[in-house]
């Protein structure tokens, strides 16, 4: 993206900020409408289904977005093709890409960015962005990191060569590292990026040599380089720190503050739509962006519309995190939501001899074997773990545990885990938590 034309967008959508919330409401409803009648036109699934539902094109401008039909991940999965409103866009297409281990090719056919999100039930779903929605979603990512900067601050920052460290699942199509790092590239900074993975050795040896002044990532993750920070095996001069891909506890924001001596900024998004919102203070709640996406709550299940990606229209498209809407103040114009509960999983870690090392969830998800229906990982002891495996087939359990066993040996070897044991429970059905209604991926070991 240019980049005198990437401050003009950033200058821009700033203002909105600034909106009153009667104005904000006239905008979102703008930007529904016109997505509403694309996708009507457009997609044959939306066509199809909004005629099903009475929604003509003489009164889709009338029809309250609560009447028009809702659609999920499996709903995606099975329509995928109809769905989607180009023709040069087939789901066999990206899995064929995706399987072909293009990791480091950043686009398909030259202009649709792939986010691959399989989560804990092995089928894979694909959201596509073309360059414009793209563009439009990272304007939006960089406003929240810069949240609270007047363009004089931004500007003044960005002249110095930004230097981010961003640390979480990097590899593969995660939605949050393929944006953070067009995000750096685009505002011209210097980027680390530490895998989940990489041994806590290389994280302390690159960040040392790198120097970052802001850190970006998962809040588990941010957490274990604020333990080596306070146990003086790093030393970081930051003046913000991001959290994103979990949900951040008030606790470790308070802990991220007295640790890193910086203000923190939660930053919510999700593959289905890459921004969402931002928090920078727990009583205040997190700011949801109104000019960018249309969320609605209904017994605390949430459903977003994207207003900003037309190659693949999200209408009402359900998001499994759970929030309640706040009372607007009169700071912003955006709607707030309290109690964002998304996943909020335990680390695996493991000891041998004195040493410690971890394994994070995210690292240990992507199993996709054919016959595997969900996972679980339960930690026996300092040195053992156990998976909890659901099948659709038991006759075939024995090549399924031969796949599984041979990914997570991989895995262990990368992290220099060969002395932690491995062991597979076929069981007959993995409940979700009572609590949140979510899967855990890890559980406490009984």
């Amino acid at each position: 993206m240019n980049y005198i034309k990437l401050l003009l967008q950033l200058y821009h959508l700033k203002r909105n900020t600034a909106m009153t919330r009667k104005d904000m409401i006239v905008l979102q409803q703008k930007k529904l409408r016109k997505i509403l009648k694309y996708a009507y036109y457009h997609s044959e699934y939306y066509h199809k289904t909004f005629t099903k539902a009475g929604i003509t094109a003489k009164n889709i401008n009338r029809i309250p977005l609560s009447k028009f039909p809702k659609i999920n991940k499996t709903t995606l999965i099975q329509n995928f093709d109809n769905i989607v409103t180009q023709k040069d866009l087939s789901q066999q297409e990206l899995i064929d890409f995706d399987n072909n281990k293009n990791k480091y090719k950043k686009t398909f056919k030259k202009k649709y960015h792939i986010v691959h999100s399989s989560g804990s039930t092995g089928k894979p779903a694909y959201f596509v962005y073309d360059n414009k929605a793209w563009e439009s979603m990272l304007i939006g990512v960089i406003r929240a990191a810069l949240w609270d900067m007047s363009m004089p601050q931004i500007l003044k920052y960005l002249f110095k060569k930004p230097r981010i460290l961003y640390i979480a699942a990097t590899d593969g199509r995660y939605g949050g590292a393929m944006a953070v790092g067009d995000g750096i590239e685009g505002v011209k900074g210097n980027q680390l990026f530490i895998d989940i993975n990489m041994p806590l050795k290389k994280w302390i040896e690159k960040t040392k040599h790198f120097r970052p002044d802001m850190i970006v990532g998962y809040p588990s993750a941010i957490k274990i380089l604020g333990e080596l920070v306070e146990s003086g095996k790093l030393d970081v001069n930051v003046f913000r720190v991001i959290s994103c891909g979990e949900p951040l506890n008030n606790n470790l924001r308070q802990y991220f503050k007295k640790v890193f001596h910086s203000d923190v900024i939660n930053f919510y998004g999700a593959s289905e739509s890459l921004v969402l919102g931002v928090e920078t203070d727990f009583s205040e709640g997190m700011y949801l962006f109104d000019d960018m996406n249309y969320i609605e709550v209904e017994n605390g299940n949430m459903y977003v519309t994207s207003l900003y990606n037309y190659v693949q229209p999200l209408i009402r498209y359900q998001i499994t995190d759970r929030l309640k809407i706040k009372k607007n103040n009169e700071k912003h114009p955006f709607i707030r939501a309290e109690n964002i509960v998304g996943r909020e999983e335990d680390i695996l870690w493991f000891e041998n001899r004195g040493k410690k090392e971890f394994l994070h969830p995210l690292a240990i998800e992507g199993f996709c074997i054919e016959g595997l229906l969900d996972y679980q990982f339960r930690q026996l002891s300092d040195n053992s773990f156990e998976m909890l495996a659901q099948t659709s087939n038991n006759s075939k359990n024995s090549n399924i545990k031969k796949e599984i066993l041979s990914q997570m040996k991989k895995i262990l070897n990368e992290k220099h885990l060969e002395y932690v044991n491995f062991y597979i429970q076929f069981i007959e059905e993995i409940l979700p938590d009572k609590k949140t209604g979510k899967k855990k991926l890890i559980v406490k070991g009984e």
